[in-house]
């Protein structure tokens, strides 16, 4: 019977007192037991036999539940687990292993997924010794072998089973003709010459974690373990295959030799640590950067592999959940490597459940670090769960009320309507993408403070190394994923993926002033003064007076009067012209000018149009296909012949920039800025026509009028129309032509020919800039029109890009 601390009270009333007292303490223990359930995260550890990570989970301030309880916010489990656990997972969770990674942990999987990204990218992926799956490459491994006999090479190979652990069943052969056809078997190359440290074989056991497969996170962690040999190293031959001390260095295997070392020095013993590696390489004045950054580009180039299966099936398992949403899988990995006499590291294995045993005090310093930061990295809080509901909740309102989602098109909607329907879901997909970004921003600032001893491998802050490793990853979905899963690979291929916070609010901010001038709202100038790219001619003509000399626009000659207005700015600023389109029609407006030299040129031109004979017209039209044929792009600070270098080389290696180009030009560029880089052109041929034609007031010119039609041609649709004229797709410009009653003359034709051969020069030669400039701190932003964000990897002075008239 419980004792009560009310000394003054009589044994005859205590049943009272018992009676009365109880439900109270009851009711108050459950209160207090509640409170804390809700203020604590909570872990599940029953699936594993590792005591260093109960030590870790505790120090981390989690609390343990029960064996059967499936809510806990971390679960830990020592083996792979089925899909069906991983789909039945709230959002809150996280569990430590991700579905699909045996593609590359198993043996097998991992040499027949390697196989088919080295016959697309062998010289990224050389970092695993030629390997044969028995018994479906049999025949290939005897006639290799047979090829290494009529060139009198013998080589030793090692035999392993195809999903073995720790050792178990590997051996040695030198004579592969008498190994037979056994199923589940892996044969590699044995590395004959590897890295020895005081004279024994060793390889490095890297431990790696993947916080997310969507977008793809991989963090390295900078300590490990060095595993070495308990027999001298000699190279193999047929005295010395059968000793296992001296070939393999599995941890599992050397231990049970007499010779294996247990010292708890760092400098001694059988087992040892990286971080005492790279004090051995900086003794020896080995590269030691160079050996984190070869062992980083290796496991990298792994995970691309392993993304397109692992997203594929984590998708698979939680369909409902929106792209880079905060995953509820991630994984420690164990990457045995092994090092040449070069120290060019090579991937033996891959474990996705390493041994966290601590035989060893390196095994606890070093698995302890590994655990202990990986959780810090995770973020896992005490509000994920509350948050988690309170956001299905509001999901579900949003299903059952049918907000936040564009309406769908009803049929028959007028073009106007159409527009309209395009633009909203543009701009829902795009405040989608922004939420993503900043989501993945926050989590990074967070990592940022909490890597501990890891250092993030993917997304590398190197861009020409991200750019290397995007291609090798648009390879490995175009490889494993070909004939499947074709949303999730048009969603990997979206342009948007790649795009920053401040050029998706540049979209954004378009597509608002797009909506305005649809809904026919007069839409009030933004942002700063334009900055355009205008011609420098050899032929000066003179200036308008009413023109002001200092407007951001220079012109050898009156080329800019048409598609200019007027605008006031402060009252210290002149009155400077900007350019105006049609939305419906995509043509220049005529806007007012001074009623003296309208009158002026308009009489002029009717006079000098008056007198022109076909004959006269044919000699100006040459004359003027000579000019345009002379005009050069000039690049930013290059000379005319490295600037057509630049441009040779684009081509000659189209392959690689074909995409970048084409997410530059359709996604990147709204149809202001697309029309503004055209005008780069449009605004020399402008000046060219005025000199050889000798005409104020050129729009009444017929060739003025075709070239017109070819620019607003490669502008349709977005400009689709130049674009094909990259792909020999689609609808060509010429075709025009053909649906036209005016003849054209040959010169005519090949004057517009020129004009589209130096269009797309010029979007090179922009593109080209924009690449080399992004991430420069001297060159930030182009200020478009309308704009109140700055595209940050344009430069600040976009007009010293310019067409050359010579």
């Amino acid at each position: 019977m419980p004792s009560f601390p009310n000394e003054g009270d009589n044994h005859g009333t205590a049943p009272v007192t018992l009676s009365s007292q109880l439900p109270y303490q009851s009711t108050i223990k459950r209160k207090v037991r509640k409170k804390k359930k809700n203020g604590v995260i909570t872990a599940n550890i029953a699936g594993t036999k590792y005591e260093i990570v109960r030590i870790v989970i505790q120090e981390m301030g989690f609390v343990k539940t029960r064996d059967e309880d499936e809510t806990a916010n971390l679960i830990w489990s020592d083996c792979a687990v089925q899909q069906e656990k991983i789909a039945e997972l709230r959002n809150y969770q996280r569990i430590n292993h991700f579905p699909g990674m045996g593609e590359i942990c198993r043996k097998d999987f991992l040499a027949r997924n390697m196989t088919k990204m080295i016959k697309s990218q062998p010289q990224e992926y050389s970092f695993i010794p030629r390997t044969w799956i028995f018994p479906a490459e049999y025949t290939q491994f005897q006639n290799y072998v047979k090829e290494l006999k009529k060139k009198r090479r013998q080589k030793t190979f090692i035999v392993k089973p195809a999903n073995g652990a720790m050792g178990h069943g590997i051996s040695l052969i030198r004579n592969g003709e008498k190994l037979q056809a056994q199923d589940h078997l892996i044969v590699q190359e044995y590395l004959d010459k590897p890295f020895l440290m005081e004279g024994y074989k060793f390889d490095l056991r890297v431990y790696i974690l993947v916080t997310s497969c969507d977008p793809l996170k991989v963090f390295l962690y900078h300590d490990g373990l060095v595993r070495m040999g308990t027999e001298k190293y000699h190279p193999p031959s047929d005295s010395n295959l059968s000793q296992l001390y001296m070939h393999l260095t599995n941890y599992s295997v050397n231990k049970h030799n007499e010779r294996f070392e247990r010292d708890e020095t760092e400098d001694k013993g059988s087992k040892r640590s990286i971080k005492w590696f790279t004090e051995f390489l900086e003794t020896n004045n080995l590269d030691v950067s160079k050996f984190w950054s070869d062992i980083s580009e290796l496991v990298v180039k792994t995970l691309i592999v392993a993304e397109p299966h692992v997203l594929h099936a984590y998708r698979m398992c939680r369909p409902g959940q929106a792209p880079g949403s905060d995953s509820v899988c991630f994984e420690v990995l164990g990457f045995d490597i092994l090092l040449d006499r070069k120290l060019k590291p090579w991937l033996l294995e891959i474990n996705r459940a390493p041994s966290f045993g601590t035989d060893q005090k390196i095994d606890y310093d070093v698995k302890k670090g590994v655990l202990l930061n990986a959780l810090k990295l995770l973020n896992i809080r005490t509000s994920d769960k509350r948050r988690n509901l309170a956001q299905q909740k509001a999901e579900a309102q949003k299903r059952l009320y049918g907000q936040g989602s564009v309406k769908k098109l009803l049929p028959g909607s007028s073009d106007w309507e159409k527009q309209r329907h395009t633009l909203e879901r543009r701009k829902q997909e795009l405040k989608e993408r922004l939420a993503q970004v900043r989501k993945q921003i926050s989590k990074e600032e967070h990592e940022n403070r909490h890597m501990g001893n890891y250092r993030r491998i993917y997304p590398p802050d190197d861009k020409t190394l991200l750019e290397k490793y995007d291609s090798l990853l648009a390879t490995a979905f175009q490889t494993f994923l070909a004939g499947r899963a074709a949303s999730l690979q048009r969603e990997m291929n979206n342009p948007l993926k790649r795009m920053k916070e401040e050029d998706i609010l540049d979209l954004l901010e378009q597509c608002e002033i797009d909506d305005e001038k649809l809904m026919g709202k007069c839409t009030r100038q933004r942002g700063p003064k334009p900055l355009c790219s205008m011609p420098e001619s050899a032929h000066p003509v003179r200036k308008p007076k009413n023109y002001s000399s200092d407007s951001s626009c220079e012109s050898g000659s009156s080329m800019s009067e048409s598609g200019e207005e007027s605008e006031k700015e402060d009252h210290n600023e002149k009155k400077e012209k900007k350019v105006s389109y049609d939305l419906e029609e995509n043509k220049y407006k005529s806007l007012e000018r001074s009623g003296k030299l309208n009158n002026h040129f308009s009489k002029e031109s009717e006079s000098l149009l008056q007198q022109k004979t076909k004959e006269q017209e044919l000699a100006l039209t040459k004359e003027t296909l000579v000019l345009i044929n002379d005009l050069r792009l000039k690049f930013p600070g290059k000379t005319n012949e490295e600037s057509e270098l630049i441009i040779e080389d684009i081509m000659d290696n189209w392959k690689y920039h074909k995409t970048k180009v084409s997410s530059f030009w359709l996604v990147k560029l709204d149809s202001a800025k697309q029309r503004k880089v055209l005008d780069i052109v449009r605004t020399s041929v402008r000046a060219v026509l005025q000199h050889v034609w000798k005409a104020p007031d050129i729009e009444n010119l017929y060739l003025y009028r075709l070239f017109n039609r070819v620019f607003n041609r490669l502008l349709w649709s977005h400009g689709q129309g130049l674009w094909n004229c990259f792909c020999n797709s689609g609808s060509s410009w010429e075709t025009m032509f053909s649906k036209g009653s005016e003849a054209v003359t040959p010169e005519q034709l090949q004057c517009c020919q020129r004009i589209v051969q130096l269009c797309k020069h010029c979007l090179l030669v922009v593109y080209k800039h924009s690449s080399d400039s992004r991430g420069s701190p001297t060159g930030m932003s182009l200020h478009w029109d309308d704009t109140r964000y700055k595209f940050e990897y344009f430069p600040p002075k976009l007009y010293v890009l310019r067409i050359v008239l010579e």
